[in-house]
């Protein structure tokens, strides 16, 4: 399926009988689960199980390719959602399939652009792109305000009284529900943002200062920590 979405757009919750290879060829979106967030930069796909609720932002504007595809046909690919580098060739095999007619010749042409497909997906190495979201009411509403404003500088004892809760009692429950402390989350919160914004093309300086850091330097040094590459590196990466 080939479509075009503006920046903000949102596909609301839904659930599809098939897996899905989420793309697109130029763009930027953030695609939401019950347990978890995934950012897709550009030149990057999003692997979805059949039958997972998930919700799509674009943060950009966006021109999505996704292909859809039986359970039997992709075996082989995890049952949980998934990052995936995606490279020329892959990229180029997307845009053709979603030239396609749905009921297309297996045994012809169509066909062994789908058997390469198939092919080139066997051994990706996913990508370190997630983000896990609590189910706690509370914690969930904290945590979509700060995707939602990932520069917020307010300590977790601040959103506690916000909240009206302990910041004990919140820093227990980020613990013991998404893995990671409150700095953690929101410094991975703030990496995802940046690669998002990155491979969109934004400027290094304004990225650092929209995520709430005191200087590019700063910035840069955290980034380069957590992705294993500085933001201007990652900014050209094809």
């Amino acid at each position: 399926m080939p479509k075009d979405f503006a920046a903000g757009f949102v596909v609301l919750p839904h659930v599809h009988e098939r897996a899905q290879l989420i793309y697109a060829t130029a763009g930027a979106m953030r695609v939401s689960t019950d347990t978890g967030m995934w950012m897709v930069p550009p030149q990057r796909a999003l692997w979805m199980p059949a039958g997972v609720r998930h919700s799509i932002l674009m943060l950009s504007e966006l021109s999505m390719r996704t292909l859809y595809l039986r359970e039997d046909a992709a075996a082989f690919m995890p049952q949980v959602c998934r990052v995936l580098p995606v490279s020329p060739l892959l990229r180029a095999l997307i845009v053709r399939a979603t030239e396609l007619p749905l009921n297309y010749d297996e045994d012809g042409p169509a066909g062994h652009v789908f058997a390469l497909i198939l092919a080139e997906l066997h051994g990706l190495q996913s990508l370190p792109l997630q983000l896990p979201m609590p189910s706690d009411a509370r914690l969930r509403a904290l945590c979509q305000a700060l995707l939602d404003a990932p520069g917020d500088p307010r300590t977790l004892g601040e959103w506690a009284k916000t909240l009206n809760a302990s910041a004990r009692t919140l820093a227990r429950r980020f613990q013991s529900e998404t893995g990671l402390s409150f700095g953690a989350w929101r410094q991975q919160a703030r990496v995802l943002e940046a690669m998002g914004r990155l491979g969109n093309g934004a400027p290094v300086t304004q990225v650092a200062l929209d995520l709430g850091y005191d200087s590019v330097s700063a910035f840069s040094a955290m980034f380069r920590r957590a992705a294993g590459a500085s933001p201007s590196d990652f900014r050209h990466r094809p």
